[in-house]
This record gives C-alpha cells, structure tokens and sequence, in this order.
C-alpha cells in the first residue's frame, strides 16, 4: 500500500500540466481573445455560473449569451508543447442549461498551433484535434474527435453515440487520453465511452495491408451452401395444375351458349400445388471462409499518428442555435491520473448541488405557476360577479 501510494505520488509529481483553466476571476477576459471572423454574427460569451449552479463561485465559466450565432474564442499556453512520446489528456465540461425540448449546438474544444492569429480565429483555422459534443435535435448526438493528418482533417469512421439521458441540461464532463502507442480513451463523466487503436478507428494508414502479389486459389470454395443432391423433384410435380374447375359450379339456366360463349366453371385454388419446385440448400462441406488475402506489413504506415509537434492554444469555434452553454474546467497535459484528480476537486464536487440547486429553481417555478393558475381562476370569479351587476344595471333603468 505504501509502494502504491509512493509510486503514484511519483507520477503525478512528473506529470505536466500545460493549462488549467476553472474562470475563477474575472482576469480570465486577459487570457482568453475573441475572434471577429464574422462579424456581426458573431455571439458573446459572458462571465456566468447559470441560473442553477451547484457553487455560485466555483462553477463560472463561458456563457453562451446569444441564440443563433457563431462563437469564436482561445486561449495560448504558457509554453507550446509536442506530445510526441507521451501521453496527452484534454478535459473540459459543458452544461447546455437552457435547452427546452432539445438542444443544437457544438461544444468541442479546438488544439491549435502557437501560430494562431486569435482575432481571426474561425472555421479555416488549422488545428490538431477537435473533440466534444455536437448534438443537434435527434438526429445528430454524438462526441466528436477528428484529427487533423497531413493537412486533412480525418473524423472517426464509427460515430461516438451520446445516449439521450446524457443530452440533460446539466454539466457533463469529455475527456480524451491519447497514448504513445496510438491508442485512445474517451469518457464521459469519467465513464469510458470508446476506446481503441487509431489507426482502427480512422483513415489513417493501417499497420498492415493486403498483399497485392496473393491471389486467390482456384480450388478455393467460398460458397458457404450448396444444393442438397439427395433432395429430388418428385415426378409429374410440374404436372399439378395450380388451379381447378369448381365440381359445384353448375351452369346457370340462363346462359346461351350463342350470346355468352361456351360456359366455363370458375376456378378455384388446388390445395395440392406448392408453387415451382425448389431445391434445398445443405452447408457445403468443402467450404473453406471468405477469401482474404495475406496481410504484409505497410510501408506508409505511421506509429506516431497520436503525435503533434506545435500545440500552443486551445479554442472553441462554434455555432450554437441555442444559447446558454457554459465552458469550464478546462484541463491540457499528459498525466490522466491529474486530469481526474482536477475534475474531482471541480465537476464531481459540485454536480450534485448542482441538481439540487435546478429542483429547487424548477419546483419555484412551478409553485408561481399554480399561483397563477390559481390567480386567473378568481379573477374569472370576479369577472362573473361583474358581469351579475352590470346585468343588473339595465333593469334598474328600465324602471326609472
């Protein structure tokens, strides 16, 4: 136990932190530029812990103002990095608090060059990796992570699924742990929601490849069924007729054969016809699987995939429909054992006061609209007994 905790104190002491960023003051517009790329479209974020927020203090971060614009911000690192030969870990939550029946909007964080010219920060702007939610209504729900290989930006083959519980309106946590031997790890919340080899997962070159020069043999059979040879078609089956003269139908008296033409009975189904003839299938014993030729080594194949030599800045570049999405506890280095101490002390501290917090601004709620109700119910009272004088009052004249 004591060797367990020394070596972990051990890792943790010679892990690197490259950006933490929790938005505790108000300083943090020092640290991070807008970009003005488009303009008047371009929406703003606000200094804010929301409308229910588990510590009114500790849970600020970027807020979404604007409904239906693009956002555009970053941030530069103390010190650009490579994460060649080491680990790489990017953390960050996002709480899209004010969605109603659905939500759509990005929320991914960007990796960019130390080169990034902030002011223009937008779409076109190169960057490394792209990771985080991208939810729009039911028909996108997914984590994205796209990584940018020899100027292409290459998204992953097989969707990471957001489920629809996790698309509730309070703060979820995405973290991505790339490793030196082209692996990953993304979690959700903490929870492991995909993992795998890169070059699995991406079009980046595989480790192998099909060798050209393996042909396929001619005796090879990839026939998995084959006809049953002892299954042989009954003799006179093509003879049974498919329908039959009714033996009850009885020529009516009426018909004349010279203006009706000759009478026929109707027809009726022959139980005894089974349709064409079929074979049966039987599975082949000479089948020996689907062909596939030999895997040779790839000569463009790349073990260093996961690696990036320039990263000096994060961002968030977006489009968000809806507004309200709050940005926090952002978390670059190369150590996954800080990244869950960091969200220990940040996200799960908090996420339970968090959806209290939302109970009772949600049981509030609807306390003031039961008043109401209740309010518009004794003013229709009211208006009827209104309505009993003013009856009254035409009478009284009708008198005088």
């Amino acid at each position: 136990m004591k060797l367990a905790t020394a070596l972990t104190f051990a890792t943790l002491a010679s892990a690197e932190v490259f950006l933490k960023e929790e938005f505790g003051d108000a300083a943090w517009r020092d640290r991070w530029v807008d970009s003005t790329w488009k303009g008047e479209q371009m929406g703003e974020f606000e200094w804010s812990a929301g409308s229910f927020p588990g510590d009114a203090e500790a849970d600020k971060g970027m807020r979404a103002k604007d409904k239906a614009r693009f956002y555009g911000i970053s941030s530069k690192l103390a010190k650009p990095f490579s994460n060649e030969g080491k680990d790489l870990v990017v953390q960050f939550s996002v709480k899209n608090e004010l969605r109603e029946s659905s939500f759509c909007g990005g929320g991914y964080i960007k990796l960019l060059g130390s080169d990034i010219d902030q002011p223009s920060f937008g779409g076109d702007t190169p960057y490394s990796i792209m990771f985080g939610p991208d939810v729009c209504g039911y028909d996108v729900s997914r984590i994205h992570l796209i990584f940018n290989y020899k100027d292409e930006n290459l998204l992953k083959e097989e969707d990471i699924k957001l489920e629809f519980a996790d698309k509730n309106e309070f703060t979820h946590l995405y973290t991505l742990h790339l490793r030196p031997d082209n692996t990953y790890t993304v979690y959700f919340d903490l929870e492991e929601r995909s993992s795998g080899s890169l070059p699995e997962g991406w079009a980046f070159p595989k480790k192998e490849v099909d060798d050209a020069s393996d042909v396929k043999p001619s005796e090879w059979v990839d026939e998995k069924m084959m006809l049953d040879p002892s299954d042989v078609k009954p003799e006179g089956y093509d003879d049974i007729p498919e329908k039959l003269a009714d033996p009850e139908a009885v020529k009516p008296e009426d018909w004349d054969d010279e203006d009706d033409g000759e009478w026929e009975p109707p027809l009726l189904d022959n139980p005894e016809f089974k349709g064409p003839w079929v074979q049966k299938t039987i599975e082949n014993p000479a089948y020996k699987g689907v062909w596939k030729p030999k895997q040779i080594a790839n000569p463009a194949y790349d073990d260093k995939v996961y690696a990036f030599k320039d990263i000096g800045a994060v961002g968030f570049e977006l489009w968000l429909v809806d507004n309200g999405s709050i940005f926090d506890n952002i978390f670059v280095g190369d150590d996954i054992e800080e990244a869950k101490l960091f969200a220990e002390s940040t996200f799960k501290k908090n996420i339970e006061a968090e959806k209290a917090a939302k109970k009772i601004l949600d049981d509030a709620k609807k306390a003031t609209d039961d008043s109401v109700d209740d309010g518009e119910v004794l003013e229709e009272e009211d208006d009827d007994e209104d309505l009993d004088e003013i009856d009254d009052e035409p009478a009284e004249k009708e008198e005088l």
